[in-house]
């Protein structure tokens, strides 16, 4: 498990930890709208709450609601490890 306040990418946390988004790094502008249009902003705050059995994809929570991503996608998205 990642500590508080470690700088990683969305797709290294585990099941349970809580993160801040610092900013997405894609430079595809289609990707990065997509994420965006999915509440996928800075400042945001996302937790890990399921991940499949064989690693891909991953279920985060945002914004009252749940999102299913590819670990792929969330290897762009850098976060603060806040719990």
């Amino acid at each position: 498990m990642k500590k508080i306040g470690e700088i990683c990418n969305l797709s290294d946390l585990k099941v349970g930890q809580k993160a801040k988004v610092i900013k997405i790094n894609e430079d595809n502008r289609v990707v990065r709208r997509h994420l965006l249009d999915m509440g996928i902003t800075r400042g945001v705050e996302i937790m890990i709450k399921k991940i499949a059995p064989m690693g891909d994809p991953i279920d985060i929570s945002l914004r009252g609601y749940e999102l299913c991503i590819s670990k792929r996608d969330l290897q762009m998205i850098e976060v603060e490890v806040i719990r």
